[in-house]
């Protein structure tokens, strides 16, 4: 049982690093060491977890369903220790954290305001902003960041907390006027209501079967906006297609006012994480903290 569960821990490490020679560097193991434990793993199976290519490694269908199963639980262990611990340490003091706006505001609040309720000596400065900021120099403990992260989050400790499911939608109005895309490249011929600022447009990203990268589609939209909410209120007054995280538009769908489109096109998947600076030793205030969003924010994008 000890070796099953440090392949799990191996390949959990595997997924979140991006690679064998990225988690091999974490856990301070070889290279070799990782892939055969990811080996032994595979053979307990009796299914292949990675695609492996000499470029690239990425997750099958059977390792990407394995890889849920296998964080829940070491998130319930981790929650487990984080419970012994507090009863033995007083979490207290002050934690500054910086998160996307609207994400922040829905999903990971509800989570922190039931941590101060739990702890009253724990201090929270909590900064909503969509633009990227710099732990150090602007003097945050933690920060929340969705998508994929950039060149500077190579000098942070990032744990992935969560993952949110994107999802193309529009009002039923729309729809009837335009009718529905039926793939991909018919997104071209939509009119589209779009994120972006300063010339700057998200692309959306979609992912294909046995492809080792999403396919993107750059939006040429009319309608550009900075507000994921701002854009959920034009889609459902029928101006365009939104591409929008389901946690966001959840209740519009059940309720119709916006409908799923290519609903038969996998949706992409865009993972959440907590980033904080590297340190020789994580304040038990911080842990509780980030241990918490773990455990918490998958409940919340199911």
């Amino acid at each position: 049982m000890r070796d099953h569960l440090a392949g799990i821990s191996i390949f959990v490490e595997a997924v979140e690093a991006g690679g064998f020679s990225a988690a091999a560097e974490r856990l301070n193991l070889s290279r070799s060491s990782v892939g055969k434990a990811i080996a032994r793993l595979e053979e307990r199976l009796g299914t292949r977890l990675f695609h492996r290519t000499t470029r690239s490694t990425m997750l099958t269908d059977d390792g990407n369903a394995y890889y849920e199963h296998c964080l829940q639980a070491l998130e319930a262990i981790r929650a487990g220790e984080a419970m012994l611990e507090s009863g033995r340490h007083t979490v207290s003091g002050r934690v500054r954290i910086s998160m996307p706006v609207l994400f922040g505001r829905y999903c990971v609040v509800p989570i922190l305001v039931g941590l101060a309720r739990r702890y009253p000596e724990l201090e929270l400065e909590l900064s909503f902003s969509d633009k990227l900021v710099n732990l150090v120099e602007d003097g945050f403990d933690l920060a929340v960041r969705n998508g994929p992260l950039d060149h500077a989050a190579d000098h942070l400790i990032a744990r992935k907390i969560a993952r949110q499911h994107m999802v193309v939608c529009a009002a039923p109005s729309y729809v009837e006027r335009h009718g529905q895309p039926e793939c991909i490249e018919d997104l071209g011929m939509h009119g589209i209501v779009a994120y972006g600022w300063s010339g700057y447009t998200s692309t959306w990203r979609f992912p294909k079967p046995g492809r080792e990268s999403a396919v993107m589609f750059k939006p040429q939209a009319r309608l550009k906006l900075d507000d994921l909410e701002a854009i959920a209120d034009l889609a459902s007054q029928g101006m365009g297609l939104a591409w929008l995280p389901y946690w966001l538009v959840k209740a519009r769908i059940q309720s119709g006012t916006l409908v799923p489109v290519l609903e038969h096109q996998p949706g992409f998947v865009m993972e959440s994480y907590a980033l904080w600076p590297q340190t020789q030793s994580l304040p038990f205030r911080l842990r509780v903290v980030v241990d918490a969003l773990s455990s918490e924010l998958p409940k919340v994008m199911a």
